[in-house]
């Protein structure tokens, strides 16, 4: 019998975030999955960061591309001023909604 050999690679999600509207549902349903983790959330930005382009992302950020890619590492949390800026250069907003509460 002939062995076949198959040949794999990384999953990479950025890849597959080409649109405003692909991302901002990534980023929501990263905001779902987090249950309170900040650093799930900043890796979660630098996926959408790379797909749209780490270089002009910091730029319009404010910040230089290597901070922006040590505080979206997902090893760090950063601070919420960060992930305004980020999140703004990103063509992007933050809501909020009344959750119900369990009685």
């Amino acid at each position: 019998m002939a062995k076949i050999k198959i040949k794999t690679s990384k999953y990479d999600v950025a890849e597959h975030l080409r649109t405003p509207e692909e991302m901002a549902a990534y980023l929501e349903a990263s905001l779902e999955e987090a249950n309170g983790d900040a650093a799930f959330i900043a890796k979660a930005l630098g996926d959408i960061a790379r797909a749209k382009g780490m270089t002009q992302v910091a730029r319009d950020a404010g910040l230089s591309r290597e901070s922006l890619y040590k505080a979206l590492s997902g090893e760090r949390t950063p601070g919420f001023d960060t992930i305004l800026k980020v999140v703004g250069a990103l063509g992007l907003k933050l809501h909020a909604e009344a959750v119900q509460a369990n009685t």
